[in-house]
């Protein structure tokens, strides 16, 4: 159990330092932005700089930005999601603070493109062990919930007002950039880490009622036990059949490890769900 959490925390922390040095060494020297509460604070620091004359940082300006939405998170999504979730804003703070801003190249595509691919890496493996960076991952989820749209759906949209105003405050150029390193970045989540927002997960086990018990301790979820013959070996088992969401995966495991390290999962997308499944 230790082990688990600690490897979930350290990658975490280093998601948080690939999302700075995205930051520091690629976009924000290039006016180009990111995704997300991140984005928007990078485009805020930029107009509250260039228009205003108000020097904030982008890393106050997205731990800011998150404070209210990681306490909502924190009574809406569940308490253990969110703990991971201010470990990842606090750490990236930290390190946009005190990683310094550095200009490898001036050619604005090299910049969008490694930006977008630090970024993708950073967020990928965060989302891999169902941890989140905070921001609009919560916001999407509570919206996705009281609408049924997919999470993806209001990524689009604060992407899209984000793409926006980079046009209308700076060069139509640099919201052009910014659509290159958005396009970047979700390619790399992707490969990372499958953005489906519901799996359904078939075990193949000797240990169904210790398992199904060890999950319900950690997750409110149906779970089906069907009896299964395994055809090479001729015995008998059980397959525990239950449908997660993505972030739920990394709970589920770790609980299969622990309980039956020798059982056979696979893990398959789930494209549509009728009944009930429960959402909060």
């Amino acid at each position: 159990m230790f082990i688990f959490e600690a490897k979930r925390i350290a990658i975490v922390i280093f998601g948080a330092a690939l999302n700075a040095m995205s930051l520091n060494f690629f976009l924000i020297g290039a006016n180009v932005y990111a995704s997300g509460f991140t984005g928007a604070a990078q485009l805020t620091a930029s107009i509250f700089n260039d228009y205003l004359g108000i020097g904030l940082t982008t890393g106050i300006l997205l731990f800011l930005f998150n404070v209210p939405v990681l306490i909502l998170g924190w009574f809406k999504v569940g308490k253990g999601f969110t703990i991971y979730s201010v470990v990842s804003v606090l750490f990236t703070t930290l390190f946009l603070e005190f990683i310094p801003i550095i200009t490898f190249s001036d050619d604005i595509i090299l910049n969008a493109v490694f930006g977008g691919v630090l970024a993708g890496a950073g967020v990928g493996f965060t989302l891999k062990l169902g941890a989140s960076t905070g921001g609009m991952d919560i916001v999407a989820m509570l919206l996705s919930r009281m609408r049924d749209k997919p999470i993806g759906t209001y990524f689009l949209i604060l992407n899209a007002v984000i793409i926006v105003f980079a046009g209308i405050f700076y060069e139509p150029e640099n919201a052009l950039y910014t659509m290159l390193t958005l396009y970047v970045t979700t390619r790399i989540i992707d490969t990372i880490h499958t953005r489906h927002q519901k799996l359904t997960a078939m075990i193949i086990t000797h240990k169904a009622v210790e398992l199904q018990h060890e999950i319900h301790k950690t997750m409110v979820r149906g779970i089906t036990i069907l009896p299964a013959k395994g055809a090479y070996t001729n015995t008998d088992q059980n397959m525990v059949y239950l449908v997660i969401t993505r972030y739920e995966l990394y709970d589920l495991e770790r609980i299969i490890h622990e309980v039956d390290p020798k059982a056979f999962t696979n893990i398959v997308q789930t494209t549509g769900i009728f009944g009930v499944f429960r959402k909060d």
